[in-house]
């Protein structure tokens, strides 16, 4: 059945979670703050899309601050058994304790940007969920991409809850279910577009930003999440 407080979300039976983080975000997010929400009806997952969460002048401002201030880096990664520099520029940003281990390597975070700071608390209001760290990713043309993965790392919890924010060029963004071939959904995210995934969603889906041959301009994802503690983990992806 669809939220009250979130239209259009759809909540089935085989998507109600006990303890699950969405749900409690959803309930807390007015009708007021998004121009439009759509209904992203996977089972054994909990995701809701917010058009328009950001303003296109406050995204425009905050992107530019993002391109200026951040410290970009290409991180090294580890895909089929080596090492080899991402497909995008990227910055870990957080709390101090936030440090986080992604395929083969540990990121320590970068401090808060002044630009950042409005952007989580208004996330921790609308959702009642803390945040301490960002991975900020920079895809400057549609070369740039990031391959099938889901966020289930040791540090971010059992069911923990991802607030991801677009800003720039629209790309697709692709969910494929890690057993059943049949249940896979593809958005495509703007410009302050807001995408929430909680509950069982990282268990059992994998997602990515494939690469595009269309001329595209450039794109920022911002994944806010919270590190709950500090645990070794050495995924390969």
């Amino acid at each position: 059945m669809a939220n009250a407080h979130f239209p259009g979300f759809d909540v089935t039976a085989a998507n109600r979670i006990d303890s699950s983080a969405l749900r409690g975000a959803a309930q807390r997010v007015r009708a007021s703050v998004c121009r439009m929400k759509i209904r992203v009806a996977l089972p054994q997952a909990e995701i809701a899309w917010c058009r328009g969460w950001l303003q296109a002048a406050q995204a425009d401002v905050l992107m530019q601050a993002l391109l200026q201030d951040v410290r970009w880096e290409v991180h090294r990664i580890r895909m089929f058994g080596r090492m080899v520099d991402s497909p995008r520029l990227s910055s870990w940003i957080g709390d101090a304790e936030a440090s986080y281990r992604y395929s083969g390597t540990r990121f320590a975070p970068q401090p808060w940007l002044e630009a950042l700071q409005p952007v989580r608390t208004r996330l921790q209001d609308e959702t009642g969920h803390p945040f301490n760290s960002v991975l900020v990713n920079r895809y400057r043309s549609g070369n740039d991409a990031m391959g099938w993965h889901s966020d289930d790392e040791p540090e971010l919890g059992a069911q923990p809850l991802i607030a991801s924010l677009s800003l720039g060029a629209t790309r697709r963004f692709a969910f494929k279910h890690r057993d059943d071939a049949a249940l896979k959904q593809t958005l495509e995210l703007g410009h302050g577009d807001l995408l929430l995934m909680g509950g069982d969603t990282q268990r059992h889906y994998k997602h990515a930003l494939p690469r595009t041959v269309k001329p595209v301009g450039e794109r920022i994802n911002l994944t806010f999440r919270q590190i709950a503690m500090r645990v070794s983990s050495d995924k390969s992806g």
